[in-house]
């Protein structure tokens, strides 16, 4: 079974702030913020939603098909792809721009700030979704606005289950955008602080939300596991204690691809969470989003 991943693929450049955010944001006066950090570390990293989820379902053993858009620099993105055995079927270039890129600064609490130039991945609708056999599953992560909003529609078009994980691409929906995205998803995955935004956004709470069509929703929450919706009953699946906590980067996507992994082998949704949940802890013992790698005999696949 092929598993399509439509979202971003983008370079990350990736530092860290050996301090705390909260010590050199004032709260009284974010009115008039001008805050420097000095950060002595810098990575280059491959990255963006779609490749970090797609690296992690390829370890376990899964068939993901990239749906994306590299730009003008994805050159090497592609060199990489080919590198860690990943289709390129469904990756176009826009030659009119560059590829996505994400700067992104961690504190020593693991908290983030990130800027996003989107380049290509605005352009990622010019990929359109049509029934295909080898496809069962796909999922729709944060992507170009249109290109969420059309994949979206294509998949429910073609009868093909996806999982909606809005992530940061949220905040550019309104309500009516947010419902629709449920009415058409299978099932649904997001952090607490998003899982607050598209409650607060549809006037619904994650359980009302779950009491519908739904197979599922999901709300994670970092190091304490996450909570499983169905039906309006909450399952809590405990987290997994890692070894280190180096880099958050990748975390959730990383998560997302043992969540496919077991929805594309049938099992159910809490045991799909819980081998979802030792892989986020496994990549964040590990810095950069695609560096990790999976023992399938350890995890017991």
């Amino acid at each position: 079974m092929s598993v399509l991943i439509c979202g971003s693929l983008a370079f990350d450049t990736i530092t860290n702030f050996p301090g705390r955010f909260a010590q050199q944001i004032l709260p009284d006066q974010v009115h008039i913020l001008n805050v420097a950090f000095l950060v002595p570390t810098l990575r280059k990293e491959f990255g963006g939603c779609a490749g970090n989820i797609a690296y992690s379902l390829k370890q376990l053993g899964g068939d993901p098909l990239i749906m994306a858009t590299l730009g003008k620099d994805g050159a090497i993105y592609r060199n990489r792809l080919e590198h860690v055995g990943l289709s390129q079927e469904f990756v176009r270039t826009i030659e009119s721009d560059y590829t996505a890129q994400a700067m992104i600064i961690t504190d020593q609490d693991n908290n983030q700030i990130t800027a996003f130039h989107p380049g290509a991945m605005q352009q990622a609708h010019v990929q359109r979704i049509e029934a295909d056999p080898r496809i069962k599953l796909a999922i729709v992560a944060p992507d170009g606005r249109d290109a969420m909003i059309q994949h979206a529609e294509q998949l429910q078009a073609a009868g093909i289950p996806f999982v909606f994980d809005p992530g940061q691409g949220l905040p550019m929906f309104d309500g009516d955008d947010l419902k629709r995205f449920v009415s058409q998803a299978t099932w649904v995955a997001v952090n607490d602080y998003e899982g607050k935004m598209l409650a607060e956004r549809t006037g619904q709470s994650l359980a009302e939300l779950s009491k519908s069509h739904l197979q599922g929703l999901i709300e994670t929450l970092g190091g304490e596991g996450c909570n499983v919706w169905i039906q309006g009953e909450k399952t809590h699946v405990p987290g997994v204690k890692a070894e280190a906590l180096v880099d958050p980067t990748g975390c959730g996507d990383a998560f997302r691809g043992g969540l496919l992994y077991g929805l594309s082998q049938g099992w159910d949704l809490v045991k799909a969470v819980a081998l979802a949940n030792r892989l986020g802890a496994i990549k964040i013992a590990v810095a950069g989003p695609q560096n990790y790698t999976l023992d399938r005999a350890e995890l017991g696949l």
